[in-house]
C-alpha cells in the first residue's frame, strides 16, 4: 500500500488541469500545486517592477532578490514572494495572462522555481497530507519524471476557448500553445509513459474520475 503518492498533471491552457487536480486533491487529500499559479505571481512581481517582454534579458539578474515562502491554505499550496500571496485577480488579470508565457520561457526564471516545486512534496508530508497533485506543464517531464502517477490533459482549441469565455476571461489559447510548445527549456510536451486523456467532450466529473480510478488502484 502507497503511504504517500506523487501525482503529476500537464496539458495546455485550459484543459482542465486546475479544475481536475482541486478536484482529486480533495477527494484523496492530496495537497493540490497549481505550478501555473507560480508563474504568474513572479510575472505579476516583475511587472510590478516595471519589467516587460521587451526587457526579458533583464530578469535574471532580478531574481535573486525573489525570497519564494509556501502557504498552505486548506488543501492548496500557494506562493509566497517575500512573504506576500499576490492575490489571484491580479495573478488572473489580462496583463499577467498576455505576459506569462514570455516570463516563463526564461531558463533562469524555470531554474530558480525547481527546487521551490520539487520542495512541496516536503511541505505535504509535513502537513499530513496523503499525496501531493501538481498540475503544470513540464511536471511529469521535468520537476517529477518518477512521479508515481503522470497524466496529460488535452482539448482543441475552440473548445479551450470556450471554456475561458464561460469563466469571462479572454486568453490567447493557441499562441500560448505555441510559445509553451516551442521554449527551449522544458517545453509543454507528452511525456514518455504518461497517461494521455481528451478532454475535450468530457466533463469535468468525468476527468476527475477517470483519474481516479488510477489513483485508488495505486493506494490500495
Amino acid at each position: 500500500m502507497a503511504s504517500f503518492l506523487i501525482v503529476a498533471i500537464d496539458g495546455g491552457a485550459a484543459s482542465g488541469k486546475s479544475s481536475t487536480s482541486r478536484a482529486l486533491s480533495e477527494r484523496f487529500n492530496f495537497l493540490h500545486v497549481d505550478t501555473g499559479s507560480y508563474y504568474r505571481a513572479i510575472t505579476a512581481e516583475l511587472l510590478s517592477r516595471d519589467f516587460t517582454v521587451a526587457t526579458l534579458a533583464a530578469v535574471p539578474a532580478a531574481l535573486p532578490s525573489l525570497v519564494f515562502g509556501t502557504r498552505v491554505n486548506v488543501r492548496s499550496a500557494q506562493m509566497e514572494i517575500g512573504g506576500r500571496v499576490i492575490p489571484e485577480t491580479e495573478i488572473r488579470g489580462a496583463e499577467v495572462t498576455a505576459a506569462v508565457s514570455h516570463f516563463a520561457a526564461v531558463p533562469e526564471v524555470r531554474a530558480a522555481l525547481l527546487t521551490y516545486q520539487r520542495g512541496q512534496a516536503d511541505v505535504a508530508r509535513a502537513h499530513g497530507f496523503g499525496g501531493l497533485i501538481m498540475e503544470g506543464r513540464d511536471i511529469g517531464s521535468v520537476i517529477f519524471p518518477n512521479a508515481d502517477l503522470r497524466f496529460f490533459l488535452f482539448a482543441d482549441v475552440e473548445a479551450r476557448t470556450q471554456r475561458r469565455a464561460l469563466e469571462g476571461r479572454a486568453d490567447a489559447i493557441a499562441e500560448r500553445d505555441r510559445l509553451d510548445a516551442t521554449r527551449k527549456t522544458a517545453p509543454l510536451t507528452i511525456p514518455v509513459g504518461a497517461t494521455a486523456i481528451d478532454s475535450t467532450y468530457l466533463n469535468l466529473e468525468q476527468v476527475v474520475d477517470k483519474i481516479s480510478g488510477f489513483i485508488a488502484a495505486k493506494l490500495a
